[in-house]
């Protein structure tokens, strides 16, 4: 027994075998963090697009991603700075309100205008040309292009602002072509909308929000749809394109409206219900397709006793 005893103790133990192991994979890692590389500079040398190192200079692991920002080719990215309130990116030509905060992550495109006070999330990507106004609070990862929003509103987390619409036609030979979207989405102020929402941009007329409107979780607006001031849409709502709804309308909850229908102020509908015609007179409507809504409860009770 004394030869076995002696061989295993000359054995190493698993967590000294990985301990090496991990101490050789962090050798060779920091070699080839140092070793010598073409076209490095350090923390002191100026990033050009024409510089270049000497033998032995080695490039430091902050001194990486600010190199990319700052050398022309193919990122293009020297047109972008860093924001001092909140370390968020965005191009020379945009002009931002010094109290605005943009968070980390978060980019400003050219020539947009960014209001005083406004804070835009991580994530979030202001296209080129947009406005937002003062006071205006911009959630986590929100899209927004070719739109224009107001003062004092608040865009929540995940919301699509401005992307084509859903237009298509059929050409002489039998192919989808895809309808031209140019114009774009005004958001008036004091608007609230809710996360995951999309209002697309327009094709013949602006699609636009009125002011004091609050507009639930996942609602799909459509491209040329007006919409009237202190409406009330709530969840799962789907407008369908160039529909106009007046002021003080209420929509509740998966309700469905076809294109090119005319809502009147002071209309309040019943959750589930689906607007196929115009709907003329104030008050309250339901069913599909949506009636005043005693004519859709009568439906029901006849429906329900014919069961019987």
């Amino acid at each position: 027994m004394a030869f076995p005893l002696k061989r295993l103790a000359s054995i190493r133990t698993l967590s000294s075998v990985s301990g090496l192991v991990c101490s050789k994979s962090l050798t060779s890692k920091v070699e080839n963090l140092l070793a010598p590389r073409p076209h490095c500079y350090s923390i002191g040398q100026k990033a050009s697009k024409h510089s270049s190192s000497e033998p032995g200079t080695t490039e430091h692991l902050e001194c990486a991603l600010n190199s990319r920002l700052e050398i022309g080719g193919e990122d293009d990215h020297q047109d972008y700075r860093r924001w001092g309130n909140g370390g968020g990116t965005f191009h020379k030509s945009a002009s931002i309100d010094p109290s605005a905060f943009v968070e980390v992550g978060a980019v400003v495109h050219s020539e947009c205008a960014v209001g005083a006070d406004c804070r835009v999330g991580s994530g979030a990507v202001i296209g080129p040309t947009v406005t937002i106004g003062q006071s205006t609070k911009i959630g986590y990862n929100v899209a927004l292009t070719n739109c224009m929003v107001g003062d004092f509103c608040i865009i929540h987390s995940g919301v699509c602002i401005g992307q084509d619409g859903f237009g298509f036609f059929v050409d002489e030979q039998g192919n989808m072509v895809k309808k031209p979207q140019t114009l774009k989405v005004r958001i008036e102020n004091h608007v609230e909308i809710g996360a995951n929402t999309c209002i697309d941009r327009g094709s013949w007329r602006d699609t636009v929000v009125g002011e004091h409107t609050k507009i639930d979780n996942l609602v799909q607006i459509g491209h040329n749809v007006v919409i009237g001031r202190s409406c009330l849409i709530c969840g799962q709502v789907g407008i369908a394109g160039s529909v106009t709804i007046g002021d003080y309308v209420t929509l509740g909850g998966r309700v469905g409206i076809r294109d090119h229908v005319n809502i009147a102020s002071k209309v309040r509908l019943a959750a589930n219900s689906c607007v196929t015609k115009d709907i003329r007179e104030p008050g309250d409507y339901g069913g599909f397709p949506a009636i005043p809504i005693r004519d859709w409860r009568r439906q029901i009770a006849a429906h329900r006793q014919n069961l019987r």
